[in-house]
């Protein structure tokens, strides 16, 4: 049996009763209208490099480390294959990577930038900066609440798979 380990402002254990019902009042509207002001800002910002923002997300999964099968992107952008497949169709008629299958199991297809690919990134480089801007908070505040959304991510993810 899971146990509550939810707190309320006082740190006692929170019920399900103390939680509002309002729209404005649940975290996950929270996150998902914060997402939505996100990919406005990333929108305007990626149309000048020809990206969507699950295109980028995926640059810079290959701009860490090149050489990657689909299911190793999969993991890290959290897509599953039938929505990373198209995506990655997209960059490779825009020139920015190659799709090869592996020599070594011909069911893998392998992800390698190519030289525009790699030259995007430089391209990109002010894009982080840009969401600081945009954001309006200290560096040391945007990187607590980036850890604290990773925590948070975590706990959701370990909950979903029990």
């Amino acid at each position: 049996m899971a146990r509550n380990t939810s707190r309320s402002a006082a740190g006692k254990p929170a019920s399900a009763a103390s939680f509002s019902q309002q729209l404005d009042q649940q975290l996950c509207f929270a996150l998902y209208s914060t997402m939505l002001g996100f990919n406005k800002v990333y929108r305007d910002l990626l149309k000048d490099l020809g990206l969507t923002y699950p295109q980028y997300l995926v640059m810079m999964v290959l701009w860490e480390r090149d050489d990657l099968t689909v299911g190793d992107i999969s993991e890290r952008v959290f897509l599953d294959s039938p929505t990373l497949t198209p995506l990655l169709k997209r960059l490779q008629s825009s020139g920015l990577v190659d799709r090869t299958r592996s020599a070594v199991d011909e069911r893998q297809v392998l992800l390698t930038l190519t030289d525009a690919g790699r030259a995007l990134r430089s391209r990109a480089s002010h894009l982080p900066q840009c969401i600081a801007t945009a954001a309006d908070m200290p560096v040391a505040e945007i990187l607590d609440l980036r850890d604290r959304l990773l925590a948070l991510r975590g706990r959701m993810f370990d909950h979903a798979a029990a």
